[in-house]
């Protein structure tokens, strides 16, 4: 049964089904169709679903055309859960976000398990590449495939292999980034190197599903910790008169023992700001406090509070309380280029500032209107920047620095510019750096 799966697999005869057609999913659908694969794509969302048969892009750095091409020849997008029972093997591509507690909440992988689960069959491989904390795999999946009669490492086979998508960065790409993958057992492992092993140029073995949990944790926590420090370091430096960028610039020529990290108005993304607390409610099972990774946690997420004292501070010394200013903030998507909102600092500032009384807008050219959020909502579009725009706005908050955006034309207009992202150098009294 394993050696006719990987032979299945590695003819490419096998039919992969993706389950989540997100920022993950969706890139690896299209890189299983393009190495020459059948791919069902399954989502819950009917309107992606029906955007894929039409051959439209939801996601701005994959281009229409090779959905078009995908869907053309070899994809299926659809809803209709039971078709798991047509697949070979089965990718989880579902958020793993927190809940009100800032607790893992795993309802999406278990309802999504939970759903599939009676159309699995013999002979086919699992694999759950949502971040999460170590022992999910083997404590949510396998008991409930196990439920349905089939044997994982026997009849089934069940690993983890998490995701590493890099959205809008040109030089990686789905098929460059080395891809970690644990199984359940041995044999389990071998199945899984050989669903991954087409597709990605490199893929790392690890002796287990937990261990490949954690090495995701731990990439994520890295840059959390780091990009705390660097935050803190930031707000020393503000406080002596110091550029911290012009301190990160001249560090990063060290060619050996440094890698330059960037402060900004907090961490966004799915991973960066959630990934932590995974690990560290798991650590507490176990009686772990894992105190220097909440430290840095508590630092990031106390940057839009210091990012909105630098508005009221900049806006004071015009003589302007934030209540009832107009604020233009620059960039919503929680990257520089990209049109990803997931857990955008941006957002947290509007609300902060909206609850303060302040009026307003944004501007973003990757993101034309703010999307419907679980937890925010606006009902704002972009606007357009032009010297006229930018002159009506009492002060000008750059959360976002995209290159699209016309550098000189904001220096040049905005009343009051507060930057998040040191993109301005220069001391201009006009220009609040934070």
């Amino acid at each position: 049964m394993k050696s006719e799966l990987i032979e299945k697999l590695k003819s490419k005869k096998a039919v992969i089904g993706i389950v989540g057609l997100g920022y993950v999913g969706l890139p690896l659908a299209l890189r299983y169709c393009e190495v020459g694969y059948k791919v069902i794509g399954f989502d819950i969302d009917d309107n992606k679903v029906e955007a894929l048969k039409r051959g439209e892009s939801y996601i701005e750095h994959i281009p229409a055309a090779a959905i078009g091409k995908a869907v053309a020849d070899r994809f299926d997008p659809t809803s209709d859960f039971s078709r798991a029972r047509d697949v070979d093997a089965l990718i989880l591509c579902v958020p793993t976000p927190l809940n009100r507690y800032r607790e893992p909440d795993l309802s999406f992988v278990i309802g999504t398990t939970e759903s599939l689960v009676p159309h699995l069959h013999e002979s086919m491989v699992i694999s759950l590449e949502s971040t999460t904390y170590p022992g999910t795999t083997d404590e949510e999946l396998k008991p409930r495939i196990e439920g349905h009669g089939l044997t994982v490492g026997k009849d089934i086979f069940l690993v983890f292999s998490p995701e590493r998508e890099d959205p809008g960065n040109p030089n990686f790409s789905t098929k460059t980034i080395p891809k970690v993958c644990g199984g359940h057992t041995p044999d389990c492992l071998d199945v899984g190197l050989a669903l991954y092993g087409s597709v990605i140029d490199k893929v790392v073995p690890v002796s287990s599903t937990r261990a490949a949990e954690l090495t995701k944790l731990l990439e994520n926590i890295h840059r959390s910790v780091n990009i705390g420090l660097v935050n803190e370091m930031k707000m020393v430096a503000d406080r002596m008169g110091i550029d911290i960028h012009e301190v990160i610039r001249a560090a990063a020529t060290k060619p050996f023992g440094f890698v330059p990290y960037y402060p900004g108005p907090g961490i966004g993304g799915h991973c960066i700001p959630i990934d932590p607390f995974y690990l560290t409610w798991k650590a507490r099972e176990c009686g772990m406090h894992t105190r220097f990774i909440e430290l840095a946690g508590e630092i990031n997420s106390s940057m839009h509070d210091y990012v909105v004292a630098k508005v009221a501070e900049g806006l004071n010394s015009q003589r302007k309380p934030v209540n009832g200013s107009r604020i233009l903030v620059l960039g919503i998507a929680y990257k520089k280029n990209v049109d990803d909102m997931r857990e955008s600092p941006s957002v947290f500032l509007m609300e902060k500032l909206r609850d303060l009384g302040a009026d307003i807008a944004y501007s973003d050219p990757h993101i034309p209107v703010f999307p419907r959020m679980r937890q925010h909502s606006f009902a704002l579009s972009s606007m357009p920047l032009s010297a006229e725009t930018l002159e009506t706005f009492d002060c000008v908050l750059l959360a976002t620095d995209h290159d699209k955006f016309d550098y000189d034309l904001i220096k040049a207009h905005a009343t009051l510019l507060v930057d998040c992202r040191g993109r301005f150098r220069d001391n201009d009294p006009h220009i609040v750096k934070a």
